[in-house]
């Protein structure tokens, strides 16, 4: 079936067409119109004029995936759309521009979850992966662990108790005097700061060390808002030791050091609870999704991991790491076999939480 594809849940305006049956997974087209330049020169996203850029880019993103894929609006079989979580004021824009095409073509209104969605973009990646499986998702806004024993059933075994890792990034590389967002940079910057530990131009007494994000107790919860605390505080101490004023640029290796001891904490703490995890749930097959699993030292620490437990890793390409329409085209196609069904009455939900609790009226 054909599936068009609707995401706005932040600062992303997505829109997708895929052909999904039990044989073909295939995208069709996948049209993304960033706000990132936008949001930079405010450090982060500003809702509310996410949601009015949202306005603006809907109609040309829904035309030009359309045009992309090679279809008319008369072959689509039904419209997915993510109704939560996310901005509110962003969701509303996705869902009412969703209902209003549903309903005029008179087809089936699919509402989706974006972390599901997230999750579902590794379908793309493999004709063989199928559930059960675990996922685990690193965003800007996220850092859950799921049980999926089918594509349309979704059991959170982990989360974070309060930042997401992708938050932390932003933030901590924002303190550095990074652009937002600083996730790419603060990569790039580890991998400088791996590579002077390692051929001995920082020696071990110079190495920062900071606290792992890994809860210690017996669930597979994290916390990251003492990692994140850790290294603005040092980056604050840092540059009253070197007599830098606020906000100016520390010596780059310095940089690279501080980049690479939280990388280095968040992919060790990570880890360590997904090792507990696979081990208490004997699972095969794990998913990597979300914006932070473009990261390159997260995606090669988890495929470390995966090699030593003989656990089968599925990770989807960079291009679709990030909110797209085309996870959301694929989660929707589950949902759909799995009965589930919007009407006019679709609302959107800021959190998981208030979108589980209506969830029942989409069943048929």
């Amino acid at each position: 079936m054909l599936i068009l594809a609707i995401e706005s849940s932040c600062d992303e305006t997505a829109c997708a067409v895929v052909r999904m049956s039990s044989d073909e997974r295939t995208i069709l087209s996948n049209v993304v119109a960033s706000q990132v330049e936008t949001h930079a020169l405010y450090g982060g996203v500003v809702p509310e004029i996410a949601s009015r850029a949202h306005i603006e880019a809907i109609s040309p993103c829904v035309e030009r995936a359309i045009s992309d894929a090679g279809v008319s609006l008369s072959d689509i079989d039904a419209v997915g759309v993510t109704y939560s979580p996310g901005l509110i004021g962003c969701l509303l824009v996705g869902v009412n521009y969703a209902k209003s095409l549903a309903f005029s073509l008179g087809v089936p209104l699919v509402p989706v979850d974006h972390i599901r969605s997230h999750t579902a973009a590794a379908y793309f990646t493999s004709a063989e992966l199928e559930a059960p499986f675990l996922s685990l998702v690193v965003s800007g806004g996220h850092t859950s662990l799921y049980s999926v024993p089918t594509p349309a059933e979704y059991e959170e075994i982990g989360s974070t108790r309060d930042d997401a890792a992708g938050e932390a990034f932003d933030k901590v590389g924002r303190v550095m005097g990074l652009t937002y967002p600083g996730g790419a940079a603060m990569d790039a910057l580890a991998r400088e700061g791996f590579e002077a530990r390692n051929t001995g131009k920082r020696q071990k007494s110079e190495r920062i060390r900071f606290p792992s994000p890994a809860i210690n107790d017996d669930t597979f919860d994290y916390s990251f808002s003492g990692l994140k605390t850790a290294a603005v505080n040092h980056i604050h101490n840092l540059r009253q030791k070197m007599n830098i004023p606020d906000k100016g640029m520390i010596p780059h290796d310095e940089m690279a050091e501080i980049a690479c001891a939280f990388t280095e904490a968040v992919v060790e703490g990570i880890c360590k609870k997904l090792e507990l995890a696979i081990d208490e749930t004997s699972c095969e097959r794990l998913v990597l999704a979300g914006g932070v699993a473009a990261n390159s030292h997260l995606r090669e620490g988890i495929q470390a991991l995966c090699d030593k437990k003989g656990v089968k890793l599925y990770m989807p390409p960079l291009s679709l790491c990030g909110d797209n329409g085309a996870m959301v085209g694929a989660q929707a196609y589950y949902e759909y076999m799995d009965g589930v069904r919007g009407t006019t009455d679709l609302n959107a939900y800021a959190s998981g939480e208030g979108a589980e609790a209506a969830k029942a009226v989409f069943r048929i």
